[in-house]
């Protein structure tokens, strides 16, 4: 539990002032904030009866989104105290700290006054610059692990969870899990059956705890290296793209042969035999969760098409796709680069 009774709106159940960052990410907001808009009232009608949420500024000026679209604030900055929470909405990394001295005051504020703060996406990386969770766990996004370590210097975050509530901080990677921990805050605060009714609405699966497994995908090749981790998971989240080693180490910062010797020094295999090795796990945990075709594996993991698949999976894997999902993996398979 929060400890300290929450303070009140007039009026109703829950109020959440939220800070977005420049460069936010929209659907992070908008996940959370639909959240508290379904479970406002009884119906759609976005009604603030339940719940009420407002954007927070301190120059109302519009505040554009990562994928470009401005929001406009609705309030200024004010009293945090009027509030039951406030959330910080982040989003590209290189932008998460900009925000002016009078948010930083406003903020470190709001955690004197002992107002619960929230982090979303990389709104956790703003609250751990300005000291606001030492102490505390923090959660980000699997893809931002080592983001999270070099960017603020910290303990590693948890990157295995839909999101985290310890004591007076809940932070969260963002997209889906945004609605999730809205839900679990509309939980305590509304109830139940209006958590339940707002994820319904969204077309989101029934209400997640702290402890669920975030969506995504474990690298099974392992580094401690940071820039060799980012490469690899910008592979994977590039699985079906047409990448090549140059792509991949512009992403990274370094030139092909940097990232090339990085590769073999740490890992002793090249960056398009890691690529690979990636498209070839992923294709193996397809086989082994879905009932798609070969042909549809083979796209959504970058193959050229089926035939590829089958030859480069039976070269590497000692069996055809189709011989290790009738198995169901129980064949002694040992990797081949």
């Amino acid at each position: 539990m929060m400890g300290a009774e929450p303070r009140k709106v007039p009026g109703v159940k829950l109020s959440v002032g939220i800070i977005v960052t420049s460069h936010f990410t929209l659907s992070a907001l908008a996940n959370f904030v639909d959240v508290l808009r379904l479970s406002s009232d009884e119906g759609d009608r976005s009604e603030r009866k339940n719940c009420d949420w407002r954007i927070l500024s301190d120059t109302m000026n519009p505040v554009r989104s990562s994928c470009g679209l401005n929001i406009q604030p609705d309030q200024r900055l004010g009293d945090p105290s009027r509030f039951d929470y406030i959330a910080v909405v982040g989003g590209l990394i290189d932008h998460s700290s900009d925000v002016s001295p009078v948010y930083r005051k406003f903020l470190r504020e709001a955690a004197q006054l002992g107002v619960p703060m929230i982090g979303i996406c990389t709104g956790s990386f703003l609250l751990y610059k300005l000291n606001l969770l030492d102490g505390y766990k923090c959660c980000v996004s699997w893809f931002h692990h080592h983001d999270f370590i070099e960017y603020c210097g910290g303990p590693a975050p948890v990157s295995d969870q839909m999101f985290v509530v310890d004591r007076d901080r809940l932070t969260c990677p963002g997209g889906n899990s945004s609605a999730y921990l809205a839900a679990w805050i509309v939980q305590r605060h509304v109830g139940e059956t209006s958590a339940r009714k707002s994820l319904r609405m969204l077309n989101i699966a029934d209400l997640a705890g702290p402890e669920e497994a975030q969506p995504g995908f474990p690298l099974k090749i392992e580094t401690k290296v940071p820039t060799l981790r980012k490469a690899m998971l910008f592979m994977h989240q590039n699985i079906d793209a047409a990448l090549t080693v140059d792509l991949v180490s512009k992403y990274v910062g370094l030139s092909r042969r940097q990232l090339e010797r990085k590769f073999t020094d740490d890992l002793g295999i090249t960056p398009s035999q890691a690529l690979r090795q990636i498209r070839l796990d992923h294709a193996e945990l397809l086989l082994l969760t879905t009932h798609k075709s070969l042909a549809d594996i083979a796209l959504e993991t970058g193959f050229s098409d089926d035939s590829h698949l089958v030859r480069l999976f039976r070269h590497h894997r000692g069996v055809t796709p189709n011989a290790f999902r009738s198995t169901g993996s129980s064949v002694s398979i040992v990797p081949r680069v």
